[in-house]
């Protein structure tokens, strides 16, 4: 399926059911916010990488328009729907200020492991643990899936990305797993460190293997 959506370009990464909060404050998204509203249409969210833009994003459904304001601006809720990629941007919209793009919907599987997403939950729980962060999530963990943690799991945005291109739920479980791996081998050097910072001073006991 291909057809023409409204886009407002950010620099994030946005994923599929997550909830996302926006000030809107340009008056040619403004413009496009107002009409996807009255007329119950999404408008996509492409990212913007190292400025440049990317060809993957988020369709976004506005939600609510929670506040206006006397100059305009808003503050809207919004609710990510299928991930599209750009096939040719449409700079000049007739009678718009905002730009557009066509754009299709890759295939996207949501079946992945139970056992394997069981894992990923644990190790984020640890990371966060060992972090000492705290995260609430309006879910079980059993009704939660890869693109729910994503952004609570210490990935940077090209990593974000990545995961937004990958079109298999068991791909992205894969890529999550090798994330904790990483993040666990960075963690442990880190304590290495730490730990090194903290006997400097100290008597140390050593054993010489050496021979002469």
């Amino acid at each position: 399926m291909t057809n023409f959506i409204p886009i407002f370009p950010l620099e994030i990464v946005v994923f599929p059911h997550e909830q996302l909060n926006l000030h809107i404050f340009e008056p040619r998204y403004v413009q496009l916010i107002n009409e996807c509203f009255n007329n119950k249409k999404p408008f996509g969210i492409p990212s913007i990488i190292n400025g440049k833009l990317k060809d993957f994003g988020t369709v976004v459904y506005v939600k609510e328009i929670f506040q206006t304001y006397e100059n305009g601006e808003m503050d809207i809720k919004t609710e990510g729907g299928k991930v599209f990629r750009i096939l040719e941007v449409i700079s000049d919209v007739p009678d718009k200020l905002y730009s557009g793009a066509i754009v299709n919907y890759p295939a996207n599987s949501s079946h992945g492991s139970e056992k394997l997403m069981k894992t990923l939950l644990e190790k984020m729980h640890l990371l966060h643990q060992q972090l000492n962060v705290t995260k609430k999530f309006y879910k079980n963990d059993e009704e939660l899936n890869v693109y729910d943690i994503a952004h609570h799991s210490g990935l940077t945005m090209e990593q974000e990305y990545d995961l937004l291109q990958l079109t298999h739920e068991k791909q992205r479980q894969q890529y999550m797993k090798e994330h904790f791996e990483n993040a666990s081998l960075a963690l442990a050097e880190q304590e290495s460190i730490k730990e090194k910072i903290q006997m400097n001073g100290h008597f140390k006991e050593l054993n010489s293997k050496f021979e002469f």
